[in-house]
């Protein structure tokens, strides 16, 4: 590949800029200037943002996929009976919330889905699934390798996406230098070392819905469930218990089926919307987490968190349809097996598995629970 000088990549900016899109051949060779830091930093950050203004298209969204998962991500197989799994927001909804999905793929560990899940620190919101699962002991800046060990003999592990032990060259460096939303949201969140065949990925526009799917069937998804909720004059990147949650789903053969979901229609009564917004600290969330996980918090957050769960077991086959996966996923609360999840997750996934298991006995114990 030839060298892009500055001058060359300064057009490209104000291509953008005029709202030109790139082909996917050239938004990767752009991704690959930035990963391998061959412009200024605010030739990046021009780029990045004038992308974002723009708005990204599929083939740009492919092409920066493809420079991340190609040259900045240490990939793993782990070894299951069943597909693995992952479940993830891109963040840049507009009504921010709890770790939702966080707590959704404990609850589908539970059920032996396993989950390989991919996220990142807080960019534009309090705590990210990376801050929250911390604060509860897991070990976020393991090897790829422990994270696969952990997916294998607990049913699910986290990849942190800012760590260099996953993506060794440059994301963590770029993501930490920006606090706004960008394509990274969508397109280093696909990176997962795993890649797994089975998703459930929410979106923050609901024009990402006819555009989404193909991307991920072109990276090689079998069955996902691309979801945009409705959440008062806002929109959340999870399926919503507080309105509509608009869907894609991804089939097995290929194709997408569009549908609406609402709480009504699941014999959910609709959420207070004041519940699902995030915590005031990593602390306060991760015990928050821990209140849901053994059935004592409320109804509104029980509900999403369970709801969300339901789309995992789903899609992995767990449950015939999404109520079913409901039904079950407030059972697994209610038996224990939810939080038996976390606690074995903290174990499998950390460098010292006692010290992790102390920290989360601490956290329930202020939880009060």
């Amino acid at each position: 590949m030839e060298a892009v000088t500055m001058k060359e990549y300064g057009q490209v900016i104000t291509g953008l800029i005029n709202r030109e899109n790139l082909t996917k051949e050239e938004s990767k060779e752009m991704f690959m200037e930035i990963l391998g830091d061959r412009q200024t930093p605010m030739q990046q950050g021009a780029f990045l943002a004038a992308l974002s203004a723009k708005g990204p298209t599929a083939a740009e969204v492919a092409g920066s996929f493809e420079a991340i998962y190609e040259i900045d991500t240490c990939k793993v197989t782990p070894q299951t009976a069943v597909p693995v799994v992952e479940n993830c927001g891109t963040g840049m909804d507009t009504f921010k919330t709890f770790n939702i999905s966080t707590v959704a793929g404990i609850i589908a560990a539970a059920d032996g889905v396993p989950m390989a899940k991919h996220g990142s620190r807080a960019l534009t919101s309090v705590c990210g699934t990376i801050d929250a699962v911390e604060a509860l002991g897991v070990d976020v800046d393991c090897s790829v390798d422990v994270v696969k060990a952990s997916i294998e003999n607990a049913g699910i592990g986290i990849f942190n996406g800012m760590s260099s032990e996953v993506h060794p060259t440059a994301l963590g460096r770029v993501l930490s230098q920006i606090s706004f939303g960008s394509v990274l949201n969508i397109s280093a969140s696909l990176a997962n070392p795993a890649l797994p065949k089975y998703a459930v990925r929410g979106v923050y526009s609901l024009d990402m819905l006819e555009f989404v799917p193909d991307i991920m069937r072109e990276i090689g998804y079998e069955h996902a469930l691309i979801v945009y909720g409705e959440a008062g004059d806002g929109c959340i990147d999870e399926a919503s218990t507080v309105g509509a949650t608009h869907m894609a789903e991804l089939m097995p053969d290929g194709t997408v089926k569009r549908s609406i979901l609402t709480p009504e229609s699941l014999g959910i009564e609709p959420g207070r919307l004041d519940e699902l917004a995030p915590w005031g600290s990593v602390d306060a969330a991760a015990q928050g987490i821990v209140r849901i996980l053994k059935g004592v918090s409320t109804p509104t957050r029980t509900n999403i968190v369970c709801l969300n769960s339901a789309l995992i077991l789903y899609v992995a086959g767990k449950a015939a349809s999404i109520p079913e996966g409901y039904l079950r996923s407030h059972e697994l609360i209610a038996s224990g097996a939810a939080y038996k999840a976390l606690e074995k997750w903290v174990a499998a996934q950390n460098r010292d598995p006692q010290a992790g298991l102390a920290k989360l006995k601490a956290l329930t114990l202020a939880a009060e629970v």
